[in-house]
């Protein structure tokens, strides 16, 4: 893929300041692009975002369920790609505020549609939502991007409504071949990788049990997800966004970016690897689940749309992917913090030439 048209491209990027926001901040710099940045805080603390926030043309706080905010600044900047990231995403917060998490993860997404549907500029733009957004039954097989959408709890459902939003505005104002906006949707299963420290996440709680020398607490260890590193569905977000801007026969489609099925792995799995970055942590404890709010057990993803029409699948098995992010979490913990920032621009070079080597 050639990756000369993001260079000098100006790129907004919504949730720029979170784990996979920061991510695709650093990458899409290094592919020559200016990249702006609109989020209404810095989520966590430590954070990737404070390694990595010189990569910005432009840097600001606001909400993306204030309109007018986020309005204002996508008409100052004009860009000619779009990312959407901006999300209240983690699904126990859901249970305890879910007027916020419907809130932000709906009105954000209509008030990135109505500013790209007033503002009419060529612009290429992609939804990040949630591979939740799908109404799980747990069957065995993966969910195709034509499964109905759906949601147990307040986040899987404000994930579901989105993208019922984002349809409904391609039928109504981008659906004309003359239309001047493209959206795409991707969907995502559950990433890992350095830098993350968000709440109710088995990495995070890891690497925050495991330095501080207490024992780890696993809500539901034999839940199966299809982990990828955080890398996998940035690389097909960008490819996504690239072939949108060149083919509008993908204007208004959705794709699911995810593992094969042979990697999908319990949560368990995950702790086993990451553990022998810290051989001397704590007993793991098997928390009574029963005491949390449902979470799926079972989510698979088929992401053979994205095969087909992107050149897109997963390039990292299960141990590369545990593999990379206990490397940056150890270089973290113990190295300078120069090297860490390194170690994530090394990482996304390494893994640039893996996926565009052709």
């Amino acid at each position: 893929m050639n990756q000369n048209v993001f260079k000098n491209k100006k790129i907004l990027i919504t949730g720029h300041t979170g784990f996979k926001g920061s991510w695709l901040s650093a990458w899409l710099s290094t592919l020559g692009a200016k990249v702006y940045g609109f989020s209404n805080e810095v989520p966590t603390k430590p954070s990737n975002y404070e390694l990595i926030k010189n990569v910005f043309e432009g840097d600001v706080r606001g909400d993306v369920r204030d309109f007018n905010e986020l309005f204002d600044y996508t008409k100052e900047i004009m860009p000619d790609f779009v990312f959407h990231l901006a999300a209240q995403p983690i699904v126990l917060d859901s249970y305890k505020d879910p007027v916020k998490t419907i809130s932000t993860n709906v009105m954000g997404v209509t008030n990135i549609m109505e500013a790209l549907r007033v503002l009419n500029h060529k612009c290429s733009c992609i939804i990040i939502t949630s591979d939740k957004c799908y109404d799980n039954v747990e069957w065995n097989y993966g969910y195709r991007e034509i499964d109905a959408l759906g949601g147990k709890d307040p986040y899987s459902g404000s994930k579901g409504a989105a993208e019922l939003i984002v349809r409904s505005y391609f039928n109504s104002f981008f659906k004309n071949k003359d239309s001047n906006v493209r959206i795409c949707v991707g969907r995502a299963g559950n990433v890992i990788g350095g830098g993350d420290w968000s709440d109710y996440r088995i990495v995070p709680d890891c690497i925050n049990a495991w330095i501080n020398n207490d024992k780890l607490e696993i809500r539901n260890p034999n839940s199966t997800r299809p982990w990828q590193h955080v890398l996998e569905p940035l690389g097909g977000y960008i490819k996504l966004v690239k072939n949108l801007s060149n083919n509008i026969e993908l204007n208004g489609e959705a794709f699911n970016f995810g593992p094969s099925n042979i990697e999908n792995r319990t949560v368990g799995d995950v702790v086993n690897e990451l553990k022998k970055f810290w051989p001397k942590s704590k007993q793991v404890n098997l928390a009574n689940n029963n005491k949390f709010p449902h979470e799926a057990g079972l989510l698979k993803l088929n992401c053979e749309k994205a095969l087909k029409f992107l050149d897109w699948t997963a390039s990292l098995d299960f141990k590369e992917t545990t593999k990379w992010t206990g490397e940056w979490f150890y270089s973290y913990y113990n190295k300078s913090l120069k090297e860490t920032t390194k170690l994530t621009f090394n990482q996304i070079e390494k893994f640039n030439n893996i996926i565009f080597k052709n």
